[in-house]
């Protein structure tokens, strides 16, 4: 009789499962993603259970009873504030009991920084938490912790890597937030394959994931970035948790973005902003003014706008940088926003406004580090174009925004009205936008505005 195959292959960026190795994962159509993992325990028959031990405190499926929605509490309000505005933000409005988020990032951007302060946070507001490492000892994390302050005891450590250790001491502890730093380092006796592969990542938060539905605990797992910018590990990872945030910024520069890029219990489109200091991360209440901070007076090419993420205005700077080509095909970059799309801007400029483009070099930039894809910054974009094209200034206290169509027409953006409100904040006393956006707002300040309709009128303004 031929041996039986216990090995199975698992794509790395979709997770798809086949039972023998493929150049191109038929899920996905990615090539050379497919590596060899030990296949999952066979089911039982007639009872679908699988044949290793059911972990106690959990009932078998069969005795589960199926309930209907109006039997089930939902407390909307049962969220636990983390201390950071940021981070609640970027969470919905704070921590839901029972829920599994994945905090992913580049080694050494703060991850572990981050949450360590949060424990600190919440210890002190008489929660229990409980930070397991298995990539640090207890020594290096309490040198950490001195930097940023006392800690209650209501903080508990373990440096571990085995779940089989770690899920009854969770068990016993009864914590309401628990810390996994890092899911890489975590691995099941059960499991024959070394720890950060794709059966063990796999195995360790399903393991989690019975763990906080269980028992309402909610549990923070840190996951390094790739230099893909994925999380390592099968991209199955992502789907089974339930919030997935992504900590941004250059690791030798002092601020960092939050990100949220899927969140089951709020809005995917909030950022938190943070500033590394020697005693932690500090929240950056005012993301608008340090983004402008530094910005040039009285230069070509700078123009102010503002972009949305999620319920909050963000004022840029839009640098752009045109000068005659030195070759035969002039050369475009565009950092922080599409680059297809500042081609199409500039093509616009060229067919509907007469620009000679097509003879100079065009380098765009999003000044602060922030990426950007938002409709509102197409017209920023091209006054920049021109203001260095032209070697013209944008005054100062200018903001300018709105979405720019292929025959130069400026269409309307969403929320004008706290775009204008955060620019008036800021001491912008101009703002130049679309004049669709006029019809039915109502503003009480002293804002300057003028409404344009095509590319033209906004090049007249100049």
């Amino acid at each position: 009789m031929a041996k039986a195959k216990n090995t199975i292959f698992f794509c790395k960026e979709c997770g798809y499962e086949v039972s023998k190795w493929q150049g191109q994962c038929p899920g996905c159509k990615e090539w050379n993603t497919l590596v060899e993992a030990p296949a999952a325990p066979k089911k039982t028959a007639h009872t679908g259970i699988s044949s290793r031990s059911t972990p106690s405190g959990f009932a078998v499926p069969g005795s589960l009873r199926p309930q209907t929605l109006k039997e089930i509490a939902a407390d909307t309000a049962a969220r636990i504030r983390t201390g950071f505005r940021e981070l609640d933000r970027v969470l919905g409005g704070g921590i839901v009991a029972g829920s599994l988020v994945l905090v992913g990032g580049d080694p050494g951007i703060g991850k572990s920084t981050l949450l360590l302060q949060v424990c600190k946070n919440l210890s002190g507001a008489e929660t229990r938490v409980l930070y397991i490492s298995g990539e640090e000892s207890l020594h290096q994390i309490k040198l950490r912790a001195d930097r940023m302050g006392e800690f209650s005891d209501n903080l508990s450590l373990l440096c571990e890597t085995s779940l089989d250790v770690i899920e009854p001491v969770i068990r016993e502890a009864g914590p309401k937030v628990v810390i996994i730093d890092s899911i890489q380092t975590m691995f099941r006796e059960s499991v024959d394959a070394a720890p950060g592969s794709v059966s063990q990542v796999r195995e360790s938060t399903m393991a989690l994931l019975q763990i906080a539905k269980g028992m309402g605990i909610s549990i923070f797992i840190v996951g390094h970035v790739t230099k893909e910018g994925t999380v390592a590990g099968p991209r199955m990872l992502e789907h089974m948790v339930d919030t997935v945030l992504y900590f941004e910024g250059d690791r030798h520069a002092s601020y960092r973005i939050l990100r949220g890029v899927k969140n089951r219990f709020g809005s995917t489109n909030e950022i938190g902003v943070f500033e590394m200091c020697g005693d932690g991360l500090h929240e950056v209440p005012n993301p608008s003014q340090y983004l402008l901070s530094g910005r040039p007076q009285n230069a070509s090419g700078s123009v102010v706008t503002c972009a949305m993420e999620g319920t909050r205005p963000l004022l840029l700077e839009i640098q752009a940088l045109v000068c005659r080509t030195n070759f035969g095909q002039p050369r475009r970059t565009a950092a922080g926003t599409d680059y297809n799309r500042v081609n199409l801007l500039m093509a616009v400029l060229e067919k509907r406004m007469g620009l000679r483009l097509g003879e100079c070099d065009a380098y765009v930039n999003i000044a602060g580090g922030m990426r950007i894809n938002e409709p509102a910054l197409d017209l920023g974009i091209i006054m920049a174009i021109v203001s260095s094209y032209r070697d013209l200034c944008i005054p100062d206290d200018t903001m300018i925004f709105g979405e720019v169509g292929l025959s130069g027409e400026v269409r309307a953006v969403n929320m004008a009205d706290q775009r204008i409100a955060e620019a008036e904040r800021l001491g912008f006393t101009t703002c130049i936008l679309p004049r669709v956006s006029l019809q039915g707002m109502r503003r009480t300040g002293q804002m300057r505005l003028i409404g344009i309709s095509n590319v033209g009128e906004a090049l007249k303004v100049l």
